[in-house]
């Protein structure tokens, strides 16, 4: 263990941080670009050999950037996506960021260091950095905009450059250190531990963009809701933000366990996807599209009385088909992924006769995630944990994503030496309660989904 790394871990002030010297290497779960084909004509393109966890390279800071001591970081699919080198590999995405040239070019690299949420301390800061400085606590959005851009200035995730962090730029935060921008970063909720801040930034700030955010849903009190995966990363995020707005949400799961997560967060109404006879091969049969989609609206229909204003949509090809069918005239569906194909098939009649709008959707600009994480302060929105692993464990931790056999978010200790560190308010954590605060806890789901 380094100086620096033991300073972290004591809580050292900022002084000993800056004094401990920087190591040359560090711990980090990495990909290889020599591995970038070894899935080709694989059915199961089994993560856990893809994955790996060594010693890299410490890089040098760029004047807007700063070094955070990960404590903690959680698995996104994107984790998934660039382990499985899908739908691109992620070196693609290196060596086009690497033709900016300057600080660009030390990405493009032959591994990646994955990763797109973390929660730590500052330890280093560049020369251009003003509004933090070593020792603070912080949240990292996902985000790196690109603030040269015009385009940026109107909203961050509308610049043609503005990349994700850990997926389409290296030093990510599946690892001890991470490096980042100044501009992705947020104050670290005091009462929440390493892990369970880390876990919110990503699907918590997408979920809100989504749903509150102005250049989203709009969603309004009384909006009934349809959120597919509901007990996912995603979808827990979107049911407390619907039922904290004063909305209706209906959630769509695929397991016993599921549907008690979903209710746990706040669901008003919990379908089993096998309910309604969705499936892998609903998306190839517009018969059987129509069909899955009168029975969700039936069940939705006698149970809220009415059609969904929104969908919550990110699951892609095998459900965006009954989005459109079953969201009411004039509503709206909003996506940002598409987890099971990105090919979508619908029937358009259902969407210009009754006058639908699909929206897309994409991360969170900074403004939305710092109103994010104002709702996470308070209380207002709780972390999804369902599972914490040691760094050293990534595979097995993203292989549970990959399968679909998780709930909420999976959780990843760095530097933490354990579960529950990083509180610096703990009265607030009593007001709050353990059972609030940890809602997904110990839960597994007991069928996997297709």
């Amino acid at each position: 263990m380094t100086l620096l790394t033991e300073a972290v871990r004591a809580g050292a002030p900022p002084q000993e941080l800056e004094r401990a010297p920087l190591p040359g290497e560090y711990t980090a779960a990495y990909i290889q670009a020599e591995d970038a084909r070894m899935f080709d004509g694989v059915a199961d393109k089994d993560i856990r050999k893809s994955l790996r966890v060594g010693q890299v390279p410490m890089p040098e800071l760029a004047p807007d950037e700063v070094l955070v001591a990960v404590m903690a970081s959680a698995v996104n699919y994107n984790t998934v996506w660039s382990a499985m080198f899908e739908p691109v590999s992620t070196f693609r995405f290196l060596r086009q960021f690497a033709t900016q040239g300057g600080w660009a070019r030390r990405h493009d690299l032959p591994y990646h260091v994955i990763g797109s949420d973390g929660a730590g301390v500052i330890v280093r800061v560049g020369s251009g950095v003003r509004r933090w400085g070593i020792g603070d606590h912080v949240v990292m959005s996902c985000v790196q905009p690109d603030d040269q851009e015009p385009a940026t200035q109107a909203d961050g995730m509308l610049g043609a450059e503005q990349r994700i962090w850990g997926f389409e730029t290296n030093f990510g935060g599946l690892a001890h250190y991470a490096v980042v921008r100044a501009s992705q970063l947020i104050p670290k909720p005091a009462h929440l531990s390493w892990e369970e801040a880390a876990c919110n930034p990503l699907c918590a700030g997408t979920a809100y963009r989504m749903l509150v955010g102005d250049r989203g849903a709009r969603f309004k009190q009384g909006d009934v809701v349809l959120i597919w995966g509901a007990a996912g990363g995603l979808g827990a995020y979107a049911v407390q933000l619907v039922k904290n707005g004063g909305g209706i949400p209906v959630g769509v799961v695929s397991s016993p366990a599921k549907a008690e997560a979903a209710r746990r967060l706040g669901c008003d109404v919990v379908i089993d996807r096998q309910d309604i006879g969705l499936d892998d091969r609903t998306a190839d049969d517009p018969r059987a599209v129509i069909e899955v989609g009168k029975r969700l609206g039936t069940a939705i229909r006698k149970r809220v009385g009415e059609d969904p204003h929104i969908v919550f949509e990110h699951v892609g090809r095998a459900t965006f088909a009954v989005s459109v069918f079953v969201v009411r005239r004039g509503g709206t569906v909003v996506t940002c992924g598409s987890s099971t194909g990105y090919q979508h098939g619908y029937d358009n009649r259902y969407l210009w006769m009754k006058l639908k709008r699909i929206i897309g959707s994409h991360a969170a600009n900074l403004q939305e995630q710092w109103e994010c994480n104002r709702l996470v302060s308070l209380g207002r929105i709780v972390p999804t944990l369902s599972a914490v692993y040691p760094l050293e464990e990534i595979g097995e931790a993203a292989r549970s994503v990959q399968t679909n056999q998780h709930i909420g978010k999976v959780g990843v200790l760095c530097l933490a030496s354990g579960p529950g560190q990083g509180v610096t308010d703990p009265e607030r954590r009593a007001d709050l309660g353990e059972e609030r605060l940890n809602p997904l806890r110990g839960l597994t789901p007991t069928r996997q989904a297709g």
